[in-house]
């Protein structure tokens, strides 16, 4: 039998010996210090983490923040990305370092898409940034413009309601969410434009697509080869020219509108859509192109119509399903407004259910559930972790919502826990932010919750429900589609019933 001890060992390995020895010791007793990364899961070569993130990001974010913390770091291809799943790790990237966190990450889609970044909610931190941002909330999305609009609010959603009543007592299902991204479409393009324009419809969702699609050169930029083969290229090509035609068009009009009227600027900027208002700032702000116009326009359809429509279908969808609340909601819309033909927003302010209701959706279901990522402008520390300038943070509102550290019984829906609560949605309370918080929250909240309440009222007010085939509540389906703004999987089918006073 071979003896080991009695192989002879070459004389090169004595020499390699006390090098081999020398590195293990500068390796394990003298490494050099690092920097106090937050928690990082393993890692594959050149893909990171973007294997762990599946088709369905937000949970999977979650799941990976249970075990490794409520603020990680992973590599998502070359670049790093801290992500952050709790209230308290929130407020210190929207609150204590909002400035240093104020620059968004960059995507290829996104930047050809909203004219290399000249809208309000992409472009990077700066003084254009500030002026347009100035703009849309001083002009476009003011309490007082969006109180100018209430009577396009109320028109669009008792059409809504008549389409309802039309329908009811036939036995066909009605397609909520259809409905519901019909209304949100018209009030968005009469609000905009000054009037509805159809082919929206399908140029919004291609849209709404292509920004919630997984592009690999974002990640792996060698490997944007790929998108030239695949078609992706065109596709936001094709996508691109068709909104870009679409908005000239709008603009040309309005422009020679104006021409005929003398061009004269009005003082009451509140009777005017949106296009006008922007043409006005135009003439004032040397750095608002013929693109920024366009730009912001996009983001108005792109950020308000397809989250609206999504916060809606959620929220009826959580109403359908829970018996309790439905019968609680639509006593409290019938005691405030009885047999009116119909509802107005004056009413709504009696509504304090109806409210708590859209909070207990939005908790559960924020329409972007990974909010838009934002970039640190310079080495700085979160949470006692230290973040290097240029690392994306990706803030997980759908984890922070159904925190169960932040929320009782986080997983169930229970509008009451908000009757007795002061938490809301509009950036002071970081357990709650749909919309986002700091300078890059989203400026249009008063708008969209004003089309939410309303639109629920309309679908409850005159009209009970009841699903398809005698199915029951608890069995409604609550699977989601993928995508940017995360959307019910199947439609919401229900048969409306006219209701007897």
């Amino acid at each position: 039998m071979l003896n080991l001890l009695d192989v002879p060992i070459p004389g090169f390995f004595y020499l390699l010996l006390p090098l081999f020895l020398i590195s293990t010791w500068l390796i394990v007793f003298r490494k050099p210090k690092t920097n106090n990364t937050p928690p990082s899961p393993f890692k594959l070569p050149i893909l990171g983490n973007l294997h762990q993130l599946g088709s369905h990001p937000h949970r999977s974010l979650q799941s990976m923040a249970q075990r490794h913390g409520p603020i990680m770091l992973l590599h998502l291809g070359h670049a790093p990305m801290v992500v952050i799943s709790s209230p308290e790790s929130a407020k210190e990237i929207l609150k204590t370092h909002d400035l240093t966190f104020a620059n968004r990450t960059d995507s290829i889609i996104s930047r050809r898409l909203f004219y290399n970044y000249r809208d309000l909610s992409l472009s990077p931190y700066g003084e254009y940034w500030r002026q347009m941002r100035s703009i849309c909330v001083m002009q476009l999305l003011s309490t007082k413009k969006v109180q100018s609009f209430r009577s396009v609010r109320e028109e669009e959603a008792n059409l809504m309601a008549g389409l309802i009543q039309a329908r009811s007592g036939s036995g066909s299902p009605v397609d909520l969410g259809e409905l519901f991204a019909g209304l949100t479409e018209d009030v968005i393009s009469r609000v905009a434009f000054g009037r509805k324009y159809r082919k929206l419809k399908e140029m919004l969702k291609e849209m709404a697509v292509l920004l919630g699609i997984f592009n690999v050169a974002d990640f792996v930029p060698w490997m944007g080869w790929i998108n030239r083969f695949n078609g992706l290229n065109d596709r936001v090509e094709r996508v691109f020219g068709e909104f870009d035609r679409f908005l000239d068009e709008i603009v040309d009009e309005h422009v020679a509108a104006r021409g005929r009227q003398g061009n004269e600027k009005t003082e009451e900027l509140e009777q005017r859509d949106f296009v006008d208002v922007l043409l006005d700032a135009q003439q004032e702000n040397e750095l608002m192109d013929r693109d920024s116009i366009k730009a912001i326009i996009l983001d108005m359809f792109g950020a308000g119509s397809d989250t609206t429509f999504t916060a809606l279908e959620w929220a009826m969808t959580e109403v359908l399903k829970h018996p309790r609340v439905t019968r609680t909601l639509q006593e409290e819309i019938r005691s405030v407004a009885g047999n009116k033909p119909s509802v107005n927003e004056d009413d709504i302010e009696r509504m304090p259910y109806l409210k708590a209701v859209i909070k207990e959706s939005l908790r559960l279901h924020p329409p972007i559930p990974l909010l838009v990522p934002r970039a640190a402008t310079n080495d700085t520390k979160v949470m006692g972790y230290d973040v290097k300038a240029k690392t994306g943070v990706l803030i997980n509102a759908w984890a922070i919502g159904r925190d169960p550290a932040a929320w009782e019984d986080a997983e169930e829906f229970r509008p009451e826990r908000f009757l007795s609560s002061s938490i809301d949605y509009k950036g002071l309370d970081f357990q709650l932010i749909p919309f986002g918080a700091g300078r890059r929250g989203c400026p249009g909240i008063t708008f969209a919750a004003a089309v939410l309440e309303l639109a629920m009222v309309a679908v409850l007010h005159k009209v009970d429900w009841s699903f398809p085939g005698g199915a029951k509540a608890e069995d409604l389906d609550m699977s989601e589609a993928p995508g940017m703004a995360v959307q019910r999987k199947f439609p919401l089918l229900a048969i409306a019933t006219l209701h007897q006073f």
